[in-house]
């Protein structure tokens, strides 16, 4: 491979690399409500890089390194745990992309970025409050949750609405200390 062609693939990665995480909702979601602070968008586009640079100095990455690596990212920079599933999705993105880059598959590696960015969607969280008791408006009996609402083009499932069976805080999941308990769908 030639200086220039692999300087061109190189940069190709991190255009891919970046295209995947601007599709994840996950840091949508911390981006857009500033859980990265101030700054939580320029965190956003150093992610990229820092990403890319992680893939370069390290050989044979396993899935769960890269997950492990993102997770920690995500909690560090953006006070976020991701707990939606999306981790392994995307690390075997960026891992299934940097094959192809150590391949020199060029066409793929574009056909991917470009699918990634087709099947985008926009995201965005919306706070609700909801009360133990409707007569009381005090703070210590009140849960604050987050609501995912997906917009955009993506009608394969990629970006899925929340339905009517979407998961609501019952009264018993409450416990006393203010906390609610998450389970799983069944």
């Amino acid at each position: 491979m030639m200086a220039g062609a692999a300087e061109d693939s190189r940069s190709l990665f991190g255009v891919a690399v970046r295209a995947a995480l601007e599709a994840w909702p996950a840091l949508q979601i911390a981006v857009e409500n500033g859980f990265g602070g101030v700054h939580s968008q320029e965190k956003a586009e150093w992610l990229g890089g820092a990403v890319e640079e992680y893939f370069f100095r390290n050989a044979d990455l396993e899935l769960d390194e890269v997950e492990d690596f993102l997770g920690e990212l995500m909690t560090n920079e953006f006070d976020t745990v991701v707990e939606d599933g999306s981790l392994p999705q995307v690390s075997q993105q960026l891992q299934t992309m940097f094959h192809h880059f150590e391949r020199g598959d060029r066409a793929a590696l574009k056909e991917m970025a470009s699918l990634i960015t087709q099947r985008k969607c926009k995201v965005r969280a919306t706070a609700l409050t909801t009360a133990r008791e409707t007569d009381e408006d005090d703070d210590a009996n009140s849960v604050e949750e987050m609501e995912v609402a997906a917009d955009g083009a993506a009608t394969d499932g990629v970006c899925p609405q929340p339905g009517p069976d979407s998961q609501t805080i019952k009264e018993d999941d409450i416990v006393e200390d203010g906390w609610t308990i998450v389970r799983r769908k069944k």
